[in-house]
């Protein structure tokens, strides 16, 4: 099985996903300026899409789009979905909302020509996310026990934390928290990033 990544990029959450999951996985990084592998390969060989992150399983097939491989992830450990009989279907609600809500506005913030624009997508990050530390049901997003979606939050906090945002205390003790896992620890030195 190959995670294709790129160090940092939203693809730490399905690498930090894997760990957790006790899921063996090579890596692949990806440089996004050159859609080229580590080894010199054309990327949209794998993914025609052109990002990352692209899980390839062990029997060929590519599945893309974090919601998808953490769902897929969250399917072959159980444990890692919030309990109850909407445990599931919490975890995807919240993965689509950090990817759609939050993390396509990070690329506006960062990208976009216009200085209008940029303002606009930083305030809506900074509103999405305190609605995120205002929900927070105890230590990880839907009580005690870490789920795929908090790997994704806490990608989404670094940022904010790299990009000056002024994060609500709950979200800076969660990305603590995560950070002091061992497969969070090991995931960040294998990409080479800092806590």
């Amino acid at each position: 099985m190959k995670l294709y990544m790129t160090p940092g990029a939203c693809s730490l959450a399905d690498h930090i996903a894997l760990a957790e999951a006790g899921i063996d996985v090579d890596t692949v990084t990806v440089d996004l300026a050159t859609r080229r592998t580590e080894d010199g390969d054309d990327f949209a060989a794998i993914n025609p899409k052109g990002y990352v992150p692209a899980l390839v399983l062990d029997s060929g097939e590519v599945l893309t789009e974090n919601v998808a491989i953490m769902d897929w992830v969250a399917e072959q450990a159980p444990d890692l979905v919030p309990d109850g009989p909407l445990g599931r279907h919490r975890n995807m609600e919240m993965l689509a909302f950090l990817t759609t809500e939050v993390h396509r506005p990070f690329m506006r913030s960062m990208f976009s020509p216009a200085d209008a624009e940029k303002q606009a997508a930083r305030e809506a990050i900074g509103q999405r996310l305190g609605m995120v530390a205002d929900s927070l049901g105890g230590d990880y997003l839907f009580g005690d026990r870490f789920s795929t979606a908090d790997a994704l939050l806490y990608v989404m906090v670094r940022w904010a934390r790299g990009s000056e945002f002024t994060l609500p205390e709950p979200l800076l003790a969660h990305a603590r928290r995560m950070e002091a896992r061992p497969a969070v620890a090991a995931t960040l030195k294998k990409e080479g990033l800092a806590a």
